[in-house]
């Protein structure tokens, strides 16, 4: 039996194909005649995407295609996502607005030198674009380093802004749990030169309002400052060279899993060459986390009180508590000394979202389940881009919305929710045939009156399938407009729900549907 490839999938017609293929064919289907098990002609072979688990198989030789699929750590969206993802954005731009945050927007490419050593171990994670035209270029890490460019190269001193856009990293992807490597930041910042701790309460605040808000769950917000555990790395031994690598090592520890401290404590050892003395002096503060009273017991602990550093990093902490319990979130807010955040522009107080799992049936303590948010202060980068080194003191917080999409979409699913994917009001309908022109001239009339209206492009649709297609699509009303509603100068307006049917006046159905549809 001869097995063929449609020809549409095959670019390369069976009389063109090279000699060599014509004679093997011939070969098979003399063996296929004289042999009594008969021949098979062997199809191109088949093979999976490389590092793909589940890929979509594609044909390998003169017929194979090209594999069709987003690349690793991207994603499509479908129209019902879109609408979820639309809800989510909206209830964060909302929360930035009511703060008095403005929309800036800057590329999604910039020059490779300017990203570049910015990102700590995370460097290595930029994409990098090849020379097309003299400049060097990469995609943007995140929105805030370019967003410090912006202020230097504008010479901005103050502004609150907010930036909602895609960011790129080469990092491993892990899509089930809202890590990708192209995905939506949204940030809030706030530029200019103000009392300490206001603003960066403020971000704190923006954080607590949208998690409250979207009601993805249990939250605890954490927070440090670069300065008490620069301090407390100094008293403990930590090398001022190996600062920078420290953070981002620490960073790690509610990252893994298994034996968390173990597994970071072994890489200060082993890689970044600490000794273990220094490391173990460590230890005992990053398992530290409490409130104002962990602050007022650092205070006085005798030597991490006597670091400067430390120290003001300490009184500007409980400066940012007094302010969060005026708030009113102090709650959902721990000071965690194990918070690190691992990007090398952040200067003063660091701050990052978990969601919480609820407690077992063994009464448990509440586990982290990821970051939905984090942030912090970082007045020394925008003066790395000014000629003359100005500084902006810069604080800012950005929202995990992949993460939280996530959320909502697996829960989306699991309750089977159906998801109005348009916003149409009304769909324009006949009952009869030969009435294409009254439906055009109708709903001209209330797209012109602002209204958001559909209609089947048939010219003798019927109402049958009009109707059903306003429940399959949550369309809520429908105006039927025949032969006898054109004589009569009105309009039938049909509620889908409840398939009550009223006749209003044509120069009145746009009010009438948008009475009918207002919140």
């Amino acid at each position: 039996m001869l097995r063929s490839l449609p020809a549409a999938r095959c670019p390369v017609r069976l009389s063109r194909l090279c000699p060599l293929l014509l004679g093997l064919l011939s070969r098979q289907v003399r063996a296929a005649g004289s042999a009594e098990r008969g021949s098979v002609l062997k199809t191109p072979k088949v093979r999976a995407v490389p590092s793909r688990p589940g890929a979509v198989p594609v044909l390998s030789g003169p017929c194979a295609q090209p594999p069709f699929i987003p690349p690793q750590g991207t994603r499509d969206h479908h129209p019902a996502q879109m609408t979820l993802l639309g809800r989510l954005l909206g209830t964060v731009v909302s929360c930035f607005k009511r703060h008095g945050a403005a929309a800036i927007d800057t590329p999604v490419m910039e020059l490779r030198e300017m990203l570049m050593e910015k990102y700590g171990d995370n460097s290595k994670l930029i994409y990098e674009l090849q020379d097309q035209g003299g400049e060097l270029l990469a995609l943007r890490y995140d929105l805030t380093v370019p967003f410090a460019r912006y202020l230097a190269m504008n010479k901005i001193t103050n502004i609150k802004r907010y930036h909602i856009a895609k960011v790129y990293r080469r990092d491993s992807p892990a899509m089930t749990r809202g890590r990708y490597r192209e995905f939506y930041q949204c940030d809030f910042d706030i530029a200019g030169q103000f009392d300490p701790m206001i603003p960066d309460a403020e971000c704190l605040k923006i954080v607590h309002e949208i998690l409250s808000e979207l009601q993805i769950g249990d939250f605890l917000i954490k927070v440090n400052d670069r300065r008490i555990l620069n301090g407390m790395f100094a008293i403990c031994g930590i090398p001022e060279s190996k600062l920078v690598t420290m953070c981002s090592t620490l960073d790690k520890l509610d990252k893994v899993s298994i034996m968390p401290w173990e597994e970071v404590r072994s890489e200060m050892v082993g890689e970044k060459g600490l000794s273990p003395e220094a490391v173990d002096r460590v230890g005992e503060y990053v398992q530290l986390h409490g409130g104002m009273d962990l602050i007022e017991q650092l205070l006085q602990d005798p030597k991490l009180s006597q670091n400067k550093m430390a120290k003001e990093g300490l009184e500007d902490m409980k400066l940012l508590f007094e302010y969060l319990t005026l708030f009113g979130i102090t709650g959902k807010v721990s000071f965690d000394l194990s918070l690190a955040r691992g990007l090398d522009y952040y200067t003063g107080v660091i701050y990052e979202a978990v969601l919480l799992q609820q407690q077992n049936n063994h009464g448990e303590e509440s586990v982290g389940v990821g970051s939905v948010a984090g942030g912090g202060r970082y007045d020394g980068l925008v003066g790395m881009f000014d000629p003359k080194g100005r500084k902006v003191p810069c604080v800012g917080v950005s929202i995990g919305i992949e993460r939280i999409f996530s959320i909502l979409e697996h829960r989306m699913k699991a309750s089977r929710e159906k998801v109005r994917t348009t916003e149409t009001q009304v769909m324009v309908a006949t009952p009869q045939k030969h009435l294409l022109s009254a439906r055009l001239k109708l709903i001209s009339e209330l797209w012109d009156a602002g209204i958001k209206a559909e209609m089947m492009y048939r010219k003798d649709p019927k109402l049958l399938k009009q109707l059903q297609y306003c429940e399959d699509t949550g369309i809520p009303l429908v105006a039927i407009i025949g032969e006898e509603e054109l004589k009569d100068g009105v309009v039938k307006l049909r509620d889908v729900a409840t398939r009550e049917e009223v006749n209003i006046p044509r120069e009145e159905l746009a009010a009438e549907i948008r009475r009918r549809l207002e919140p």
